[in-house]
């Protein structure tokens, strides 16, 4: 397999995934800025949509979008729990999960990152990511992960797009129980792997 990524991206869930089932890969490095592969290539001559992350098979077939690529990943592996079997209502609320980070947390990080964002924008836009983060505050009341007390492949996604808030000016330091659901996951061995192949930490 061959993971397509952009350092500190959200292809870092993927990556952290790979490592968590110990799954043999390959890392290309996409220049978030110019598209542009260590070989000289262009990422966009390979995916269309033209952003990370990309799952290239050993057949040549490609997987793209971060919670179907951790969900393929997760069910190549089932003995290592990162998901729970298809069909079932534990899946369910681990692709809930999914669904939200990528649809609430992520995207409503997007007009942070944008140098179009007009400035007095960003206040409401700050507002609105904390909000969902209180949220996750109150799911994990009561657990340690975000389905209960077993780490899954929505854990690694929420994980990286929370280390977003740093970037942006987005204080999390209100939030007890993420902080420390934080520091549990970033203490686990194929986190730390993955973000230093990253050159993260």
């Amino acid at each position: 397999m061959k993971l397509y990524f952009t350092p500190g991206a959200c292809s870092l869930s993927p990556h952290i995934v790979l490592r968590e089932l110990g799954t043999p890969f390959d890392l290309v490095k996409v220049d978030g800025r110019t598209k542009r592969l260590p070989d000289g290539g262009s990422y966009d001559a390979i995916v269309t949509k033209g952003y990370v992350p990309c799952l290239e098979l050993d057949g040549g077939e490609r997987i793209t979008e971060g919670p179907a690529i951790v969900q393929y990943l997760a069910d190549t592996r089932p003995e290592a729990n990162l998901a729970p079997a298809a069909g079932t209502l534990a899946r369910v609320r681990v692709q809930e999960w999914l669904n939200f980070v990528t649809s609430e947390l992520h995207k409503s990080f997007s007009p942070l990152f944008s140098r179009e964002t007009p400035e007095s924008y960003l206040p409401i836009a700050r507002a609105k990511v904390l909000s969902r983060f209180e949220i996750v505050e109150a799911a994990l009341a009561d657990r340690s992960f975000l389905t209960g007390d077993t780490f899954t492949v929505a854990d690694a996604y929420l994980f990286v797009v929370a280390g977003f808030a740093k970037h942006v000016a987005v204080d999390l330091s209100r939030f007890a129980r993420l902080n420390a659901y934080l520091a549990r996951i970033g203490a686990r061995p194929a986190v730390v792997a993955a973000m230093r192949a990253e050159g993260l930490s």
